[in-house]
């Protein structure tokens, strides 16, 4: 068996019939290996492949069939769209569930326990929102910020967090007492208007006294024709600010309609065209 093995190398392998070497090498080809004599083998052999089971043609057909089946039970498809709506129902039931304050994206609205309770409070002729403490509440009138609101607070001994609607008249009555003598009672550089070269006096002004006090003092300053006034009148920025980018007032030159530029184009063609004769009179009939 060997030999014959021998033959089969020396004549379809190695071409030339050289002899085989140690180690399973060619003594020609030191590098080279012998990996394709098994490749041979088989070429020279013919090794049969495995049996295969060929399908009888009465089991293909129900093969096919049930093939033909599957893919039409499969045929629908997932819709592309947006989660179903039973999709979204859990999600829902869940934050019904939990039951968390805000849930619903706004505020628990107060419910006062004071039978009393008013939901509209007037001081210095402006009306505030009851349901919010007092501190915060006093910022609504103008005139009044954060800091004045406290102080006054202080001043009047009324809690800073106690709702306004929970507070009897007289003591809102107080607090607006507090408000306007609030010059008196705190330092001058916490006031608004301090000594005022008419009255020569330090005053604190709130609510629709603010905005007549204002009217006046711009009115003075364009009566006197100082740089302030002036600027008011033109409507043209008071502080110093620049206004090179901002504040610009009027109409700029290079900021013209398209339609204003047809029309003033259109005018100068109609204007430059000469003007066309005058057809002669027609003679008169005797």
């Amino acid at each position: 068996m060997f030999s014959k093995l021998a033959e089969v190398l020396k004549s379809k392998v190695f071409l030339g019939g050289r002899a085989l070497g140690t180690g399973g090498r060619t003594a020609g080809h030191g590098s080279r290996s012998t990996s394709r004599a098994p490749r041979a083998l088989s070429e020279e052999v013919g090794i049969a492949p495995k049996d295969v089971k060929e399908p009888k043609p009465e089991e293909a057909a129900p093969a096919a069939d049930a093939g033909a089946d599957a893919s039409t039970e499969k045929a629908p498809k997932k819709e592309k769209g947006g989660k179903s709506k039973d999709a979204k129902e859990p999600k829902e039931g869940k934050k019904a569930k939990a039951g968390a304050p805000g849930a619903t994206g706004k505020a628990a609205k107060y419910v006062p326990d004071n039978p009393n309770f008013r939901y509209i409070v007037r001081v210095s002729d402006t009306d505030l929102d009851g349901t919010r403490p007092v501190a915060l509440a006093l910022t609504g009138v103008r005139g009044v910020g954060l800091r004045l609101a406290e102080v006054a607070c202080q001043l009047a001994q009324v809690p800073a967090t106690e709702r306004i609607g929970n507070l009897p008249e007289p003591t809102v009555e107080v607090i607006e007492t507090t408000l306007t003598t609030l010059p008196s009672k705190v330092p001058d550089w916490m006031v608004n208007h301090r000594h005022e070269p008419l009255l020569g006096e330090t005053l604190h002004y709130v609510g629709p006294d603010l905005d007549t006090r204002r009217r006046d003092d711009v009115n003075q300053m364009k009566m006197i024709r100082s740089y302030r006034g002036v600027r008011h009148e033109r409507g043209q920025k008071v502080r110093g600010q620049r206004t090179r980018s901002n504040g610009r007032t009027g109409m700029a030159a290079g900021v013209l309609k398209k339609a204003a530029k047809e029309a003033a184009a259109a005018a100068g063609k109609e204007e430059a065209a000469p003007a066309a004769p005058k057809a002669a009179p027609a003679p008169k009939k005797e």
